[in-house]
């Protein structure tokens, strides 16, 4: 069974920078695809990025693109999401999943395994 750990997250001012981490521990393989997900209070569930494990196709959203980067290092089997100049609208709690296909889908339901979630909180 596939299971996904979230970190990195927590309380910074508008203009600053956070990375998370996203591991990946179990049942794990190169086909799955790695996404990013964040949902701000009250709001729903909303895709940020996403990377395809084997073939490296990246998707963004148009409100992080240019501010957040998706990575991935494989040996660790880990991905990470830069988030730089944090607005506070990215306030959220943001999840890490794993689609089982080689892929790199934005839409949530197509995503099998989920990690807990970590806090961002952008507040000056």
């Amino acid at each position: 069974q596939l299971q996904l750990v979230e970190s990195g997250g927590g309380l910074v001012q508008p203009g600053d920078s956070l990375r998370l981490s996203c591991v990946a521990s179990g049942r794990f393989f190169t086909n799955y695809a790695i996404g990013w997900f964040r949902q701000p209070p009250g709001k729903e569930r909303e895709f940020v990025a996403t990377i395809s494990w084997s073939s490296g196709i990246l998707n963004y959203a148009d409100s992080v693109k240019g501010r957040f980067t998706v990575s991935k290092d494989d040996a660790k089997s880990t991905a990470y999401l830069q988030m730089n100049s944090l607005k506070p609208e990215d306030t959220a709690v943001y999840y890490c999943a794993a689609d089982r296909s080689w892929g790199a889908s934005m839409v949530a339901d197509e995503y099998d395994f989920w990690g807990q979630g970590t806090q961002v909180t952008v507040s000056s």
